[in-house]
């Protein structure tokens, strides 16, 4: 049995959920709070496998309690975020502070958009529930005095510093890459890309699997961290080394060649995609334009998006890497490809980034 505790301030809010999730007879909903005070309190009591937690309350808003959650018991939470640029932003801080994933907000007394989010909602507090949990790695890193740790609830930011590759030596042969992610996906991707020097020589475009409001302030945010630039991708737009490409979400991305040049390409098109963006058009559409000269890199999330497109990848001479089981927040769609014999290394998300370094040269 998973036991969950739900906080929101919202007495709507605190049943829609609750009554999703105790429709699975493997999950217990076992305490709901009104806000981050009284959450930590149910959290201490209980101590659930699995925390549901809303960003705006009274008293103490989820962030605050999402930082004490992690620095004094650290267990995994999926934040309640509305679907608004301001939504966006506090949930994708959350998840830099620990957060495994987020429920979009779409609920109201009058909206009968509950229907969308349940099976979703049950799926990833089952799967993340059934993960060994790992914190954020500033707070797997001893902290030096009681004095760190207390003042690291008041910063802004516990994402640990950037990590500068270094830059291997050579001809660069693969100067496309294309990365593929879903549920616990924001941290992995600026993980990657924070790592990457100011003169990364290949393209980035990343198909993640995102809410359209999100996928702009996502961008942003990564951008500000990485010494590569991090845009939203706009159709027809030259794609270019150095930059990170953001599939807008609900759009799907591709790579198309032209006579002399390279460009971006967003459509609605196909329509019938399970997941828009979608990480097997991406990958199809990179391994049609570059062949050999392609890099696919399949990261943590739920599910199999991915391993049809790095399959044609494979089959037009690209190279292709995997995410490690211990590493992922879901360990899906990274296992799809390692199951069909598609990866050419599997790795831990720390090392992540000096594998696609070396993949561009060799």
């Amino acid at each position: 049995m998973i036991h969950v505790v739900v906080v929101d301030d919202s007495a709507f809010m605190r049943k829609a959920i609750s009554t999703m999730l105790d429709k699975d007879p493997d999950i217990k909903v076992v305490a709901v709070g009104r806000n981050g005070e009284e959450g930590l309190e149910l959290i201490r009591k209980h101590n659930p496998d699995v925390v549901t937690l809303d960003i705006e309350m009274p008293r103490m808003d989820g962030l605050t309690a999402l930082r004490h959650i992690m620095m004094e018991m650290p267990k995994p939470v999926l934040m309640v975020s509305s679907l608004t640029t301001e939504g966006a932003e506090a949930t994708l801080k959350a998840m830099e502070l620990g957060a495994v994933d987020f429920i979009p907000k779409q609920l109201s007394k009058v909206s009968l958009d509950i229907i969308k989010i349940e099976d979703d909602l049950r799926a990833k507090v089952k799967l993340i529930a059934k993960r060994k949990f790992r914190p954020p790695l500033s707070l797997r890193r001893p902290a030096t005095t009681s004095r760190t740790a207390s003042s690291a609830l008041g910063r802004e930011s516990v994402a640990a510093p950037k990590r500068l590759s270094t830059r291997p030596t050579g001809r660069v042969i693969r100067d496309v890459i294309a990365i593929g992610v879903s549920t616990g996906g924001p941290p992995a991707v600026q993980k990657v890309l924070s790592a990457f020097p100011a003169d990364f020589p290949a393209g980035i475009l990343i198909a993640q699997h995102m809410p359209a409001a999100f996928t702009g302030p996502f961008a942003k945010r990564l951008d500000g961290v990485c010494n590569i630039h991090v845009k939203e991708a706009e159709h027809g737009e030259r794609f270019m080394p150095g930059t990170a490409y953001i599939a807008p979400g609900g759009r799907h991305l591709r790579l198309t060649q032209r006579v002399s040049r390279l460009d971006v390409d967003v459509s609605d098109e196909p329509k019938e995609a399970l997941y828009k963006p979608s990480a097997n058009v991406l990958m199809e559409s990179v391994a049609l334009a570059v062949g050999r000269r392609a890099l696919g890199v399949i990261l943590t999330g739920m599910g199999n998006d991915g391993m049809e497109g790095v399959g044609v990848l494979k089959e037009k001479g690209g190279k292709a890497l995997a995410q490690n089981d211990a590493s992922s927040v879901v360990y899906g769609m990274p296992k799809a490809i390692v199951d069909a014999g598609y990866a050419d290394e599997i790795l831990d998300i720390d090392d992540m980034s000096d594998a696609i370094m070396s993949s561009i040269y060799t």
